[in-house]
């Protein structure tokens, strides 16, 4: 009876300490199914004119705090990391983070604010990366509409991150493209009018910002320089 009760301590106590080790190791790692949010300060100009970048930081952000404008969800597989998001430039696609770096070099050949977050519960993040993949080859939604077959980047997200059960584990919210004075950027008018749609203002979507502040994130410190 004895040497059962001590076998049974030193499992108690190795599966503990593996725990813990796992802990640690994987808060400094990056993990299949992790988010990656760029932010920039609010007031930085991604160009001399007025872009979609700096249009969503006047709508979505907050001026005491980086603001994100983008996330992307990374696929980890063996040594390799990879990117799958929405953006103008690609549409939705997956493709290494070397480009995605690269893509994302500000104009004064610095990196924007990297942060990456993790899923409270991240035992079916294979399965939800699998899900993103289903959307590879899709255009950008550029309407921002939540009934149409093209994706925004905190869109594909919510839209890949659905329990088996159905439900989604993000939220959407009405969506907003005013300005804290309350007009919209001029990008936003001018985009809606060549579109011939209006500005989808109060429509129910997901925005980066919002998404970042989840309860079911959670905050990981790998530095994705340098993964």
């Amino acid at each position: 009876m004895k040497l059962k009760g001590n076998i049974c301590l030193l499992i108690l106590v190795m599966s503990f300490a593996l725990t813990s080790c796992n802990h640690d190791e994987n808060n400094d790692v990056l993990q299949n199914g992790d988010l990656l949010f760029i932010g920039l300060p609010w007031q930085y100009s991604i160009s001399d004119s007025a872009g979609m970048s700096s249009a969503i930081i006047s709508s979505t952000g907050d001026t005491d705090k980086v603001n994100y404008v983008h996330v992307a969800i990374l696929e980890v597989s063996d040594d390799s990391t990879w990117i799958i998001d929405a953006t103008l430039k690609r549409g939705v696609a997956r493709y290494p983070l070397d480009t995605f770096l690269r893509d994302f070099t500000l104009k004064d050949g610095t990196y924007p604010q990297f942060d990456v977050k993790r899923l409270k519960n991240n035992k079916n993040a294979s399965a939800y990366v699998k899900q993103a993949k289903k959307y590879i080859g899709r255009c950008y939604d550029v309407y921002f509409l939540p009934d149409n077959e093209e994706q925004y980047c905190s869109e594909l997200v919510y839209n890949s991150y659905v329990s088996f059960g159905g439900s989604h584990l993000f939220h959407q919210y009405p969506m907003n493209f005013k300005s804290s004075d309350g007009s919209f950027p001029v990008y936003w008018e001018e985009l809606f009018a060549i579109l011939g749609q209006p500005i989808p203002q109060n429509k129910p979507g997901t925005n980066p910002n919002s998404m970042a502040q989840e309860n079911c994130l959670k905050n990981v410190n790998a530095n994705i320089v340098r993964q």
